[in-house]
């Protein structure tokens, strides 16, 4: 071993020098060097930094540093994030999105390009007017569509999502909600004084009637049996036969 070179080396050195740090690291381990002015410096670590990707050999594991417009990096043909003012696309890093896709500013990346999308027309509304359906001869009435998909940023826009349209209805007057709340209770307890007064009805009827059936098993029970009458033919005929 070279007399620069320690055995005892620390943060996951394998083998290091006071001049140029780590020379080579633990297992699993990724080397990198890093400069720190005009020096470069080995440091192990357990994974590679921004604008580098890890390769695994046998005999090391480096980290290798991306291209010059990648953040990060699975391979040095391959970005999956870009520096600032690159848009990702298919694993490159490009200033202009092709043809067909946009710039996505918030993931900075170019996707597809998605048009707005309604539901069909709602039925008419009722024609009203003043949020009122009484009271009035010509009114409106309206019909809606709903947003499905909402449009990206070079997306169709979506048309109006509302339709008004003059209406004729056969005038009628309103009923006075206090009014006819009023009506509505005395109805009520019209009802349930009928339904109180037929129910005292049938009850005094019911009374009545088992008081005259208990008073006719009463009578039976005190008068005599009445008897029967002698049969007058029976009684004369012995005395015509005498004759």
């Amino acid at each position: 071993v070279h007399p620069n070179v320690s055995q005892g080396c620390q943060g996951g050195c394998a083998t290091c020098s006071d001049y140029n740090g780590c020379l080579s690291c633990k297992p699993r381990l990724f080397f990198v060097l890093e400069r720190i002015g005009m020096k470069q410096i080995g440091v192990c670590l357990s994974s590679c930094p921004s604008g580098y990707y890890g390769t695994r050999y046998p005999d090391i594991n480096k980290c290798a540093k991306c291209k010059a417009d990648c953040d990060t990096c699975f391979t040095r043909n391959f970005c999956t994030k870009c520096k600032s003012g690159f848009y990702l696309y298919s694993g490159k890093c490009l200033e202009k999105c092709p043809d067909g896709l946009e710039a996505n500013n918030h993931t900075m990346e170019c996707t597809s390009i998605v048009h707005c999308e309604t539901s069909e027309w709602s039925p008419w509304s009722p024609c009203m007017k003043k949020g009122k359906t009484c009271g009035f001869k010509r009114g409106n009435e309206v019909r809606v569509k709903e947003i499905i998909q909402h449009p990206s940023a070079r997306g169709n826009p979506c048309p109006a999502i509302t339709e008004s349209r003059k209406c004729i209805v056969q005038r009628k007057r309103c009923q006075k909600e206090g009014k006819g709340k009023k009506n509505r209770e005395e109805k009520r307890k019209k009802s349930n004084k009928d339904e109180s007064k037929e129910t005292r009805q049938e009850s005094k009827g019911r009374a009545a009637r088992r008081q005259n059936r208990d008073q006719r098993e009463n009578n039976s029970k005190t008068q005599p049996k009445k008897r029967k009458a002698p049969n007058k033919e029976q009684d004369l005929a012995p005395a015509d036969t005498a004759h």
